[in-house]
């Protein structure tokens, strides 16, 4: 059986995931200027000092909204309509504030409709239930392939037109090969600056999403160039590719919502559901 302090420890568990959750529904507002605090002591009209389990406010456009949230961790019990009535005392006596009332287990009938009277939020924060997927996708199953680009050979096409008007009286010596890592060599514009590289032009390659062997793509050019070393920028008509496309079957992925899922956040009066993820983001 538990005893009073394993109550109280789950009590405070409790409160501090409800925390959590309304700090991840405000940033995902992007409201960044409220910091959600557990365990606030308010002072009220009468003088009493009312004990609030989360609490947080912002200002906005000179305005500045207050919340209280009471939780109660209770589950097997629906709550009643008294523990609404002495929430809704406290907000009345503080004054200026709105009220969630949170819990696991669902709500009477008679505390709903008072909560829904008074403008009180009536909420579920628990994990979810089979129930809860009711309408909703729930497992995503992912077949993954991949498309492999294998280069077979690279031919660039050098404008000889114009490299015999550039060099004139150039018979004898040979332009270098190019060489060097696909990253590694450009494709110019007439003042040196880089247009793009051959592992972009690779990567741009064309394909229909199927195996193909020996196709061929080529790029064509009317004012682009390539460096070399004996000659600096040398003109060049287009650059020629010939490819395998290959496809690689990866792993199945299942991806099951039930699994994921942290928890949910259920307005009882409109029927909403967010869920909410391990990473804390809400779906």
């Amino acid at each position: 059986m538990e005893n009073q302090d394993d109550n109280n420890n789950k009590n405070i568990e409790y409160e501090i995931f409800v925390k959590e959750i309304y700090q991840s529904l405000l940033q995902n507002d992007e409201i960044n200027t409220a910091k959600v605090q557990h365990d606030v002591n308010l002072y009220g009209k009468s003088g009493c000092q009312h004990q609030i389990d989360v609490y947080w406010e912002f200002e906005s456009t000179g305005v500045t909204t207050r919340i209280a949230v009471e939780c109660k961790n209770y589950n097997t019990s629906n709550i009643s309509i008294g523990k609404i009535r002495d929430f809704y005392a406290a907000l009345v006596d503080i004054g200026n504030i709105s009220g969630i009332f949170v819990c696991k287990n669902g709500y009477q009938s008679g505390a709903i409709k008072f909560a829904s009277y008074y403008g009180i939020n009536v909420v579920e924060i628990r994990t979810p239930k089979e129930s809860d997927w009711e309408g909703r996708v729930r497992t995503i199953q992912i077949e993954t392939s991949l498309i492999h680009t294998k280069i077979n050979s690279r031919f660039i096409n050098i404008d000889f037109q114009w490299f015999n008007e550039k060099y004139p009286n150039i018979f004898n010596e040979k332009i270098n090969p190019i060489s060097g890592n696909s990253n590694e060599i450009f494709i110019k514009d007439n003042k040196g600056n880089n247009i793009s590289n051959m592992l972009e032009l690779e990567n741009e390659l064309p394909n229909e999403f199927k195996e193909e062997l020996n196709k061929e793509h080529e790029y064509l050019w009317d004012d682009s160039y390539i460096e070399v070393n004996n000659f600096g920028l040398i003109k060049v008509k287009s650059v020629k590719f010939n490819y395998d496309i290959k496809i690689l079957d990866l792993d199945e992925i299942i991806m099951d919502g039930k699994e994921v899922a942290k928890a949910i956040l259920k307005n009882v009066i409109t029927g909403e559901i967010k869920f909410f993820n391990k990473d804390g983001n809400v779906k």
